[in-house]
């Protein structure tokens, strides 16, 4: 017989202790772990994480709001999440998790407050939703795979990424993001690995998003850090497969494209009805490509230094 799902209400507001308040092993707020068929609806609630405490530390160890932790056949719905120490919500080893209605918030100066950070975790959706942080608005990262991101409004952040990978051997596959405003954030739509890594991002496709004032709405960055070449041995974290299509907007100054791909290469990118302009009076936007190999149809723009081998 199929597990019946359980439904729990968060009404009223939670406030997390003051950073003296903290047990010194609490890494989360909030921990739903091993749990199976819950849905937690949290119209008419509010978990407030009192960041203010914790930002200014750069050597804590900052806790998130709320950890769902090995959770099957898991929604959630209206739920709202203001002023994380850290992120706002992770999802760890998760499947088939639905999020919906959504609205995160904390200053745009908070450091790594992401809204959704997804690792481990199958067919994962996000929905719906308002997210403004000071770090990404959702972060998808190794061992992922079936992740859809769709009708986000993101900003200001750090915008939707992939990774960083690499680090180990990090795999991210099949992920569909879609109908996405973003607004004044850093970047876009990024994808980024560590130099010498090891692990692959295939089969990723960003489509139908709009930008306003976005410094990289479009980025790939096999330079994101440096580390260890022992494990790569000269290799490099695999990008292919990835789509871009039905773009439009603004870059805050002008570099609307920047694929900075390995040595190695990125491969079978594909760039498709794209209209991005620079906001920076008398800068036109521009596109960079290094070692990245794919084709480009319709796009501004122009993007003739991509390989077509």
């Amino acid at each position: 017989m199929a597990n019946q799902m359980t439904q729990k209400y968060l009404q009223g507001e939670i406030i997390a202790p003051d950073k003296d308040g903290w047990a010194s092993f609490a890494n989360t707020l909030i921990m739903i772990s091993n749990v199976n068929s819950l849905k937690v609806d949290g119209s008419g609630g509010l978990i407030n994480g009192y960041g203010s405490a914790w930002w200014k530390c750069k050597s804590c160890q900052r806790p998130s709001i709320l950890n769902f932790s090995s959770c099957k056949s898991l929604n959630v719905i209206n739920l709202n999440l203001i002023n994380s120490p850290k992120s706002h919500i992770h999802i760890h080893g998760c499947s088939d998790a639905t999020f919906t209605g959504l609205n995160i918030s904390s200053p745009e100066t908070s450091p790594n407050t992401d809204g959704f950070d997804i690792s481990y975790s199958q067919n994962v959706l996000i929905e719906n939703s308002i997210i403004a942080t000071g770090d990404d608005c959702v972060a998808i990262s190794g061992g992922s795979s079936h992740v859809n991101v769709t009708g986000i409004s993101c900003g200001p952040g750090h915008g939707i990424s992939i990774g960083s990978l690499g680090k180990k051997y990090d795999t991210v596959e099949n992920v569909y993001v879609s109908n996405i405003n973003f607004t004044r954030t850093t970047n876009g739509v990024r994808i980024k690995t560590i130099q010498n890594g090891v692990g692959y991002a295939k089969q990723i496709t960003f489509q139908d998003i709009t930008f306003e004032e976005t410094r990289f709405p479009i980025i790939i960055d096999q330079h994101y850090t440096s580390y260890d070449d022992s494990l790569g041995n000269g290799r490099s974290v695999e990008v292919s497969g990835i789509t871009y299509r039905d773009f439009k907007g603004t870059s805050a100054d002008g570099r609307a494209i920047y694929l900075n791909c390995a040595d190695s290469g990125c491969f079978d990118l594909t760039l498709d009805d794209i209209n991005l302009v620079s906001n920076y009076p008398g800068k036109p936007a521009t596109c960079f490509c290094n070692n990245a190999h794919g084709t480009v149809t319709s796009t501004t723009p122009n993007c003739s230094g991509l390989l077509t081998a």
